[in-house]
């Protein structure tokens, strides 16, 4: 599947030498890695093992949408959205630094928004560290609401995370809440922000 927007091309990546090192890239910087749950990827080969490991298998299986996101004026990929198909159907999104703060991540999630409601899913999540002020400022842009705080032992990083669970109902059921991590986790409560 490829979604078009006005300045983007959504895509999937491939194996070609472009895109590993365009995986690399993105999640070999430690900014950008700082509140995703790997570690920094250290050279290409773990770029490739990544995909090999990681991004290929959600394709085989449907699992998910792993987007890679791309300037229509190269095809290059400059970071990714991912919905995963399974019970939460998690929103998530990374984009090479020197790019944020130009509404790139929004503009590629509404667009695979509007796709996930035009295939009948009913809601997505999305979770972000609170330290992470920008990652909820881009849910609020996409239309997400803020729901509940969970303090999850973050793999493989092992360390203690609060996150915040944002959701947007897709349907006309506008009071749902996914809560899975609510009664996943001892540690949760609402926050008032």
């Amino acid at each position: 599947m490829e979604i078009q927007t006005e300045r983007l091309v959504l895509r999937q990546f491939t194996s070609s030498d472009k895109d590993i090192q365009a995986i690399y890239d993105i999640l070999s910087d430690e900014e950008v890695n700082q509140y995703l749950p790997l570690f920094p990827l250290r050279n290409k080969q773990e770029a490739e093992n990544y995909y090999t490991d990681r991004i290929h298998p959600l394709y085989e299986n449907n699992s998910s949408y792993y987007f890679a996101i791309c300037l229509k004026e190269d095809n290059q990929s400059i970071g990714y959205v991912t919905v995963n198909l399974e019970e939460g159907h998690d929103f998530g999104y990374a984009l090479k630094k020197e790019l944020w703060g130009n509404g790139i991540v929004t503009e590629a999630g509404l667009a695979v928004i509007s796709e996930m409601k035009r295939m009948g899913i009913k809601y997505i999540t999305a979770a972000h560290d609170i330290h992470n002020i920008a990652s909820g400022r881009v849910m609020q842009k996409l239309g997400m609401t803020y729901q509940y705080s969970y303090q999850e032992q973050w793999q493989p990083k092992d360390i203690l995370v609060t996150f915040r669970m944002y959701q947007l109902n897709l349907d006309d059921k506008k009071n749902r809440v996914f809560k899975k991590y609510w009664n996943m986790y001892a540690e949760h409560f609402i926050e008032d922000i």
